[in-house]
């Protein structure tokens, strides 16, 4: 018994660095796999913005119409409970949304073409408002010509190129616009109607139970996610337009509809769009009010509204499920404009939380570790391996 030990005590001793060995050559290898995963993602990330662009006429629709199955299959599948087939279930779940659409629409349009021959007249007072301004802060202008005498610069010269008139552009941009609204409503209409066969294809046709569970929760939180974001910011946006509606009226603001309607459709762009009605509101309140101080009521009050709703009212009832890095939303926000415009700007929230949500399931990147040696995604594997070395 004793002439055995010293023979199993070499034996075990290469099996422990035969174990080592095979645990170095993995993690090597997860470590290739991982610098490749990363350099494809830089790749693809660089690339895809160009891409996404020449061929908006496709990926915008189609982006467009997945956001809208996710947003929109909830309330198909309540249509389907009553009784309906699938196809009055999907047709019913995409007119009440074009339904929706077309009522703030009308609000936002009709009191913006009566106010469209003011449009002069508001800009020559705004005019005059900034020349009374220039006029009162004229020494700056006085000591900005005596520095550049000082420093011997020369008078610039201008150049106006010739560019096409809004009408023409409007002329020109309406056939696409009106060729993809209709193949995105196509789409999302086809997708929502298919939604049932899509499920049945993600649980049953996977090649492990294991596999069909996770496709079904996957799907499951990215449609609950979204959707519950995207209804719950809707009415939080159409209460601020309400109460910009009611405080333009009570301000005495023509078309008090069209202003609600304009703050609740730009709230849906974070900290881009909140701006932008500011410098709306401004303009317009210094083209109309009799002073600049009257004029500039409207925007100050809707800037106290803002913060209350951005720091009170929406953290509380979002709570942290949706709770997303400023960082990445001003990311994502001008990666889409840069791609899309203002349809990108719109759509950037919703991309980003199907993304993180998807990202919850399949795992996240490691990419602060990958710097610093560690792999870019943790394999199961590698992990089982090292706890039955460590057994």
């Amino acid at each position: 018994m004793n002439s055995e030990a010293p023979e199993e005590q070499p034996r075990s001793d290469s099996a422990r660095q035969r174990n080592q060995r095979r645990l170095i050559l993995a993690e090597q290898e997860l470590r290739l796999m991982s610098a490749l995963v990363l350099l494809i993602g830089l790749g693809l990330f660089l690339a895809l913005p160009f891409v996404l662009s020449i061929g908006s006429v496709v990926f915008l629709p189609l982006v467009t119409a997945i956001l809208l199955t996710i947003l929109l299959s909830p309330l198909a599948d309540r249509l389907a409970q009553l009784g309906l087939p699938n196809v009055l279930a999907s047709l019913g779940a995409l007119t009440v949304f074009l339904g929706i659409l077309l009522l703030a629409l009308a609000l936002i349009l009709q009191p913006a073409l009566d106010l469209f021959d003011e449009i002069p007249a508001i800009a020559a007072t705004v005019g005059q408002r900034f020349a009374d301004l220039r006029e009162e802060f004229a020494w700056l202008a006085m000591a900005n010509e005596e520095m550049a005498k000082l420093m011997g610069n020369s008078g610039t010269v201008e150049v106006v190129l010739a560019t096409p008139s809004l009408l023409e552009e409007i002329a020109y941009s309406t056939p696409s616009v009106v060729v993809e609204v209709l193949i995105m409503f196509l789409m999302a209409f086809f997708m929502i109607e298919a939604r049932v066969r899509m499920r049945r294809h993600l649980l049953f046709d996977r090649a492990s139970f294991g596999s069909s569970v996770k496709a079904a929760r996957a799907m499951r939180e990215v449609q609950d996610k979204v959707a519950a974001y995207i209804i719950t910011v809707g009415f939080i946006n159409a209460g601020v337009g309400v109460v910009v509606a009611l405080g333009a009226w009570a301000l005495g603001v023509d078309a008090p509809i069209m202003w609600g309607g304009l703050a609740a459709i730009l709230n849906f762009i974070p900290y881009v769009g909140p701006l932008a009605m500011t410098a709306l509101l401004a303009l317009f309140g210094l083209g109309t009010a009799e002073t600049v101080w009257l004029g500039l009521i409207p925007a100050i009050a809707y800037i106290a509204l803002h913060t209350v709703e951005a720091n009170v009212i929406t953290p509380s009832i979002l709570g942290a499920r949706f709770t997303m890095s400023p960082v990445m939303i001003l990311i994502a926000l001008s990666y889409f404009t840069w791609i899309w415009g203002v349809p990108g700007a719109l759509l950037s929230v919703p991309i980003l939380l199907t993304l993180t949500a998807l990202f919850d399931h399949i795992g996240r990147p490691n990419l602060v570790g990958f710097i610093f040696g560690e792999p870019l995604f943790k394999g199961e594997v590698l992990e089982r391996g090292v706890s039955d070395a460590q057994a």
